[in-house]
């Protein structure tokens, strides 16, 4: 296969992404605006950061999109690991706070949390850019295949 067909793989692989961020997006800004919670399965959409999380959200899919034309383009490419950068910051701090939620103990007092306690904590329900993350890791790839080239 050549680069010119893995690129045009890869554009229509981030327009499709970048349609499920910007929804995300726009589910996550419209929660926040009116102050509602929406929890379905493992998806949970709420909390006091949750309009900042989806300015971000919307912001990279905004990203994704506009880089659909041109996707072999240097500058297009940068939106695209621009906007997956966004993704894993959002998704990093909140790996971060599970973690930093696990270490303590509980209300016994203890100092560190019991191992049922800690797994406890790691259980659904996650923020949608924690289920972004994975797909958002392709983007690895074209950097790659761009270094190649």
């Amino acid at each position: 296969m050549n680069n010119e067909s893995k690129y045009n793989i890869g554009r229509i692989y981030f327009a499709i992404f970048g349609l499920i961020v910007l929804a995300f997006g726009a589910a996550e800004l419209l929660l926040g605006v009116t102050g509602r919670s929406f929890e379905w399965g493992l998806l949970e959409m709420s909390g006091e950061f949750l309009l900042w999380q989806g300015i971000i959200l919307f912001s990279a899919g905004a990203f994704y999109l506009s880089s659909f034309k041109n996707f072999s383009d240097i500058h297009q490419q940068a939106k695209v690991v621009m906007a997956s950068a966004m993704i894993w910051i959002v998704a990093g701090m909140q790996i971060f706070g599970m973690i930093l939620e696990s270490i303590p103990g509980g209300e016994d007092g203890g100092w560190f949390n019991t191992a049922e306690g800690f797994l406890e904590t790691y259980a659904g329900p996650y923020i949608p850019e924690l289920f972004l993350l994975p797909f958002s890791l392709v983007v690895i790839y074209y950097i790659r295949l761009n270094r190649q080239k």
